[in-house]
Parts: structure tokens; sequence; C-alpha cells
């Protein structure tokens, strides 16, 4: 497993053995499927649509969403779609097929035809095949993506792909660390560099397939140069093999200075890093993802939080941004709880659409810190790999260079702790190895010390476990009460 676009003849002897994993596969038809894509008006064009709004400065409000049973799905986009006013729709794939147990999820959807509803958490595309992929596809007026946290994307990618999917969700690292634990990097990194490769050949016959890696990590307390250094190694792998439309996310953290220097930095950084292998003609656009943590159960009180990430994705521009649902704390969302989050985030995104946030020393402190964090992170797993960036990636996440906290995986260190300091924003309280400058962690160090000393406690794993509960009890920082 290196770094490099994987030949012809390789992907197509992998292509035959992904194809008849489940019998849905073994009729796909590539020059067909191309043609189909050509066929889907601009509107329904993933990449079109978020070219538009870059353009235009404009953030798009997409949220999370999939059902089991194929018609209560379609019935679900569309309302979401007209009551919810979305700009964007989801397929979020359901938890069998993501571990492709693709005979679980069969059984999965007869009972739920029995049941007359959902009897798993998502969509199983694999199981439905081409057909009705398209069946959902040309049930809605907007684009729709992927979304899944699968180590093994391969068949998913073909089927949804072939069935008018524009936009695909995941990556070798964000597919893999935060959602498996006996799953190793240099499988998932060579799945998904089949993903990719495939998405760069419908790139190569003229049809534009947008990809995001999925930002967020585990989503809890995850500080910007980590989350920040996975989404550009997977980008940079991407584009290896031929994407050429990228959307790099990130997950809000809380701190209104920190999320917006995060995500401006994360384009800039992308940027940079494209440039410098001399990677030419990429898109790329951000996704702010509303917060990922705990929330609070009282429906008015959840608003609030979806409210001030709608708030943060506007002041920092973000191309699209990740909606909630105010019912996140009970379980699995409603249509109707869905549109309610996507109408509230679309208010605010509205009134603040021609607002910007004042480039304030603090501001361009707290980018500054970040990019060269996220600097010093990719360039030591480049040297790592000796400028391979698939063995340096391995290497990086066995030495601790990057390490993601709170992941499951035991091919990740799990040595970082991450804490806020006293005004919110994610600081490091153990930084593990990861490769830090003197003057940055001096910093973190000062930030949180100054915490340790307004709450009159010395800082410790306490702290930690209070940040992590703190929203869902009402606050941002887990002070003692």
């Amino acid at each position: 497993m290196i770094n490099k676009r994987l030949e012809a003849v390789e992907f197509h002897a992998q292509q035959e053995k992904v194809l008849t994993q489940w019998s849905t596969g073994e009729g796909i038809n590539f020059e067909e499927a191309v043609s189909y894509h050509k066929a889907l008006p601009r509107e329904k064009v993933f990449a079109q649509v978020l070219a538009k709004a870059k353009a235009e400065g404009r953030t798009l409000a997409q949220p999370r969403a999939g059902v089991a049973l194929i018609d209560e799905h379609i019935d679900m986009l569309k309302y979401l779609q007209e009551e919810g006013g979305a700009d964007l729709l989801p397929t979020t794939i359901d938890s069998l097929t993501r571990q492709n147990r693709y005979q679980e999820a069969e059984k999965g959807i007869s009972e739920g035809k029995i049941a007359g509803h959902s009897m798993l958490t998502g969509f199983p595309a694999i199981n439905y095949g081409v057909v009705a992929c398209r069946k959902v596809i040309e049930s809605v007026n907007l684009p729709c993506q992927v979304r899944h946290g699968t180590s093994d994307a391969r068949l998913l990618a073909e089927i949804t792909l072939a069935g008018g999917f524009t936009d695909f969700e995941g990556g070798g690292i964000s597919s893999n660390i935060p959602y498996a634990k006996n799953v190793a990097l240099e499988e998932t990194i060579s799945n998904w560099q089949y993903v990719d490769r495939l998405v760069g050949l419908y790139e190569e016959h003229g049809v534009r397939i947008n990809r995001e890696p999925f930002g967020p990590l585990t989503g809890t307390l995850v500080p910007p140069c980590i989350s920040h250094s996975v989404a550009i190694i997977e980008a940079l792998l991407a584009v290896e093999q031929g994407v050429k439309n990228i959307s790099l996310g990130y997950g809000q953290c809380g701190n209104l200075i920190q999320d917006i220097a995060a995500i401006r930095s994360l384009i800039e950084l992308g940027e940079e890093f494209l440039r410098r292998f001399n990677y030419q003609d990429i898109m790329l656009t951000s996704v702010f993802h509303q917060w990922m943590g705990g929330f609070p159960q009282d429906e008015s009180k959840a608003f609030g939080v979806i409210s001030w990430g709608a708030a943060t994705a506007a002041f920092a521009k973000a191309t699209k941004v990740i909606v909630k649902s105010p019912y996140e704390a009970i379980g699995i969302s409603t249509k109707e709880a869905n549109a309610s989050g996507i109408k509230a985030t679309k208010q605010v995104l509205s009134m603040l659409k021609d607002q910007i946030f004042p480039n304030t020393p603090e501001l361009q402190w707290e980018e500054e810190l970040i990019k060269q964090e996220t600097r010093a992170i990719v360039n030591k797993v480049l040297e790592l790999g000796n400028g391979d960036l698939a063995i340096g990636t391995v290497k990086g996440f066995e030495a601790g260079v990057i390490d993601i906290p709170f992941a499951p995986s035991r091919f990740n260190a799990g040595r970082i702790l991450p804490v806020r300091d006293s005004q919110g924003a994610v600081r490091l309280l153990d930084h593990g190895n990861l490769p830090l400058g003197k003057e940055s962690l001096d910093f973190h160090r000062e930030r949180i010390t100054e915490r340790g000393k307004e709450e009159g406690r010395e800082p410790s794993f306490q702290m930690v476990v209070d940040d992590i509960y703190a929203i869902g009890k009402g606050r941002l920082i887990g002070r003692p009460r």
C-alpha cells in the first residue's frame, strides 16, 4: 500500500471481486451509469450546487436522515426538501451495511415491511441496488449525498454512484479510527483508494462527484489541528486517485473564535498542501458540523445549541452546515424534528448572511496556531513515510503523531487528553506524542492553568469528564458547581 494512483489492471481485478459481494453489484454497467449522471439536471449535482454557493458566499443547510423502507425514506426526503427547506439532502446508511453485514440488513428490511416501519438505523442501499437508488434520486429535486461510516465502502460506492448519488462521504482514516476497533489502517486506506479511484474514473468521463471526508471524527473535544490533519491527509490521498471536488469538514467545538478560525484555516491549509504537491484544478469547499456531542433533553434548549452552531457556520462562511435535530438527546429523530432543525438553522443563516465577523487579533492568533500545529503533524507524517503519505499515515498513528481523542480503534494511541480553557476553547491537557512546538505547548499549558486557578482546582481528567457532559447540562465549560 503506497500513495500512488491505482493502475487499471489492479483496479479492475479488485472490481471483479467487489461487485460479487452481493447480488445487486453484479449488474452494474459503468458506461450506462456515466450516461445516467450526464442526464441529471445541474441542480441535482452536488459539486455544481456547492460551487455556486461558494462563489456567492452562501452557507447551505443539510440534515442527516435515513430509514430502511424505501417509500418511507423518499417520503422523509421530500418532507425535508419541501417542509424543512433543506438545500442538500442526505441518505444515511444503516449500521449493518456499514459493517458489510448485508444478509442481516436484508432481514431488517423484511421485518420492517411486516412491522410497517424501519427496523434499521438507515437506508440499506446495497440490498436495494442501483434501480432503487435511482428511484430515490428521481423522487426529489435536490442533490443527494451518501453518509455513512464504513471501513470497506467499495461496493457501497459502486452501487450508490451508479444509482445517481453525486456525493460520497468518508475516508480511510475518518471511516475507521472513530468507528472500528480492530480494522487496520493499511486495509482501510487501500479500500478507500479504490473508492477514490472509482470517483476519479467518473471525473475522467465528465461526471462531477463530490467527496467529503468525515470531519468531526469522534466528535468529542477534538482539537482543530487533529481533525484538520486527517482532513488534509484524506484529501491528498483522494486527489492522487483522481478526485476533483472535495469538501473538508470540521466539527463544532463551541468557542466562537476557535471555530471560525478553524473553518478559515481549513481551506487555506487544504489549498496550501494541494499547491505543494502540484495538484491542480481541485475545488475545495468547507463543511461545518453543528455540535456532535451530548445534547440537552429539553427541546427548547436543544434549539439553542442548534442556533449557536448555525451562527458559527454563518460567521465562518462555511459552504455547508450539517444540521442537528432538537431530538438528538432522545434517539433517532423524526422527519418533523429534522425539518425544525433545518428551519431554525436557515433562519439564523439568513439573518447573518450579510454580516462579517471582525478579524480580531485573537482570531488571527487562533488561526495561525491551528495552521502551525496542523503543518507540524502533516509534515511529520510525511517524514515518517519518506514522502509517501499512505505509509506515513500508518506509521504516524503507530507513533502517536496523529492521535484522535476517545477513538475505539486499537490502532490509535489514545494518549492525548483534550480539555477546555476558561473561554471554552479546546486545548491539550496531555499532548501525547503530537509533534507540536514549544510555543504551542506553552500556550496550551498557560490557558489550562488559568482555568484551574479560576475554578480552584488542579487540571485533571475530572475536568475533561466535566467538559464532555457540559453542553448536555446547559453549559459549554464543565465548571464545578
